[in-house]
């Protein structure tokens, strides 16, 4: 599925998976760092995964590790957002609520047939009469109606950074008029450098997820054949990563990007 090369991306969305003969993946980098991949909904769905802290607790639909069968539709995965401990948001998966979710703050809806939608919690979001399958929201949106949000040059509304610094790793998600999901993410960014490249994207809707190098990472996923181990692709140039590759139990929740 996995196509060889990632390292020559440019600019432009270029495919770099393909699915049952179709481009599921595009990837971008852009001159200001910002590394983005697009995923096509018609043929791949996100799942929200449990971390051993956050939320914490076993039963899990997706727990703190990509296992068994998972692995085998396994094309992406990438950081979740805050810990909760921060406030900032909150995570619901099959009705199980790991942290209350708050009106108004931005959300990663996705509904039980797999599809997955971005917006404000109980200001357009959910959809009446969807099943949800998982929620996880962080801070307010970044991007609403495909326009910024008014705060970027505020550091603190965006989350507590290494050192004060405006100019750390960040990554977010965001959605496209025809149901695209774009994650952003680069290691020296400030909040107005990641949305403006998710506007690039034209991004109409998005959210913030964590930030700091430690929290901040990507990967692609090479399949080798039944029974082999995958190849793991690190996503964002110079990132620090995350010991595992999600494929080991990690302590944060995270995302994976599934074949339908």
């Amino acid at each position: 599925m996995l196509r060889a090369a990632t390292r020559s991306i440019g600019p432009r969305f270029t495919a770099v998976v393909q699915w049952r003969g179709q481009t599921a993946v595009r990837m971008a980098r852009l001159h200001s760092g910002v590394t983005l991949l697009s995923f096509d909904q018609q043929l791949l769905r996100l799942a929200l995964h449990s971390g051993t802290a956050d939320p914490g607790g076993s039963g899990w639909r997706y727990g703190p590790a990509i296992v068994g069968k998972e692995r085998r539709r396994l094309v992406a995965a990438f950081n979740g957002g805050f810990k909760f401990s921060a406030g900032a948001g909150g995570f619901m998966s099959r009705g199980r609520v790991g942290a209350s979710l708050r009106n108004g703050l931005g959300s990663i809806v996705t509904y039980a047939d797999g599809h997955t939608d971005i917006g404000a919690w109980k200001a357009g979001l959910p959809r009446t009469g969807l099943a949800i399958e998982s929620v996880r929201q962080n801070l307010t949106l970044l991007l609403d109606h495909g326009r910024v949000a008014s705060t970027t040059a505020c550091r603190l509304c965006w989350g507590d950074s290494l050192g004060g610094a405006m100019d750390v790793a960040r990554s977010a998600l965001g959605i496209t008029a025809d149901g695209q999901l774009i994650w952003a993410a680069g290691e020296h960014l400030s909040v107005a450098t990641l949305a403006d490249a998710l506007r690039h994207a034209r991004v109409l809707r998005a959210v913030e997820l964590d930030i700091n190098p430690a929290w901040v990472a990507g990967y692609l996923y090479r399949h080798h054949g039944s029974g082999k181990p995958l190849g793991v692709v690190p996503v964002v140039p110079n990132q620090v990563g995350v010991s595992g590759f999600f494929l080991q139990p990690d302590s944060r929740d995270f995302f994976t990007i599934l074949t339908r």
